[in-house]
């Protein structure tokens, strides 16, 4: 008798002894490849265009050697686990695939995608982060028992969807690589998103590592708070502001000398510049 295996062990967990193609026959089938459509809970955004050729070309070699995982649909088939699989045997014009078909609701679909890519490190910090917040919505269940499940650390995951809390652009950085995860980290622990973005300019700018980022981020912290303690604001001012912040979706700060001062509204682009124009207009 097969025991049962814990989900957080990986694909395995749902496809016993079907890792390869010297599995049993009966556990898979070699089906159409265009029956089958792409998983929508993928929790992947980017596939590498060289990476996915270089695979294509093992492809045409070897064939697919590792069955796609996919449930059963009324029109054909959808995958479950295995999309640059999929693809790449789109790019290397085979017409068949093997595959292993599971009845998966589509919280264990996207369960299902999210360990394939992590147990293969395909996903990028904010894919991943983006996965565990879904699962968190949709099941309810803690941070603890979504890592337990997962078979990772509550912490990593903790740590992960602070980054969900950064400015889409810096979020942008991290996707594309232009961002370490440990340089992620250290912006998100900053609150305010226009020091995230004056940091990150500096970190892109001029290439400094996590710790020269953490230096120069205790540096600046010390000069805008003379003699480590930062001035207590004007409570009614702060109001205003973060009101406006809000309305106009961008920093915004009020400096004010007695009965006088000023508005100040940042700006990070051309493009949001414009925006701003329009909305002030």
């Amino acid at each position: 008798m097969t025991k049962r295996k814990a989900l957080g062990k990986g694909l395995s967990a749902l496809i016993p002894d079907a890792g390869t193609l010297d599995a049993p026959q009966e556990q898979f089938f070699q089906c159409p490849l265009e029956a089958i459509e792409p998983n929508p809970h993928q929790p992947r955004q980017s596939f590498s265009s060289k990476a996915l050729e270089e695979l294509a070309a093992s492809v045409r070699e070897k064939g697919i050697i590792t069955p796609l995982l996919v449930s059963k649909t009324d029109s054909g088939y959808q995958l479950i686990a295995g999309e640059r699989r999929w693809r790449a045997a789109q790019k290397a014009g085979l017409a068949r695939v093997p595959v292993v078909v599971r009845e998966v609701s589509s919280t264990q679909s996207l369960e299902l995608a999210l360990i394939e890519n992590i147990h293969r490190q395909d996903l990028n910090p904010i894919e991943e982060a983006s996965a565990y917040e879904r699962l968190l919505e949709q099941t309810g269940i803690t941070q603890e028992a979504l890592a337990k499940r997962l078979g990772r650390d509550r912490s990593s995951i903790t740590n992960l969807l602070r980054l969900l809390r950064l400015p889409r652009d810096i979020q942008q950085d991290v996707m594309e690589g232009r961002l370490s995860m440990g340089h992620a980290r250290l912006l998100a622990g900053l609150k305010d998103s226009g020091e995230q973005r004056t940091l990150r300019k500096m970190i892109v700018q001029k290439g400094l590592s996590v710790r020269q980022a953490e230096a120069l981020a205790k540096k600046r912290a010390k000069t805008a708070a003379p003699g480590g303690k930062a001035p207590d604001p004007d409570p009614y001012m702060a109001s205003l502001a973060d009101t406006l912040k809000r309305s106009l979706g961008t920093k915004v700060e009020i400096k004010r000398r007695g009965r006088q001062g000023r508005i100040v509204i940042h700006y990070y682009s051309d493009e949001e510049l414009e925006r701003l124009l329009e909305r002030l207009g």
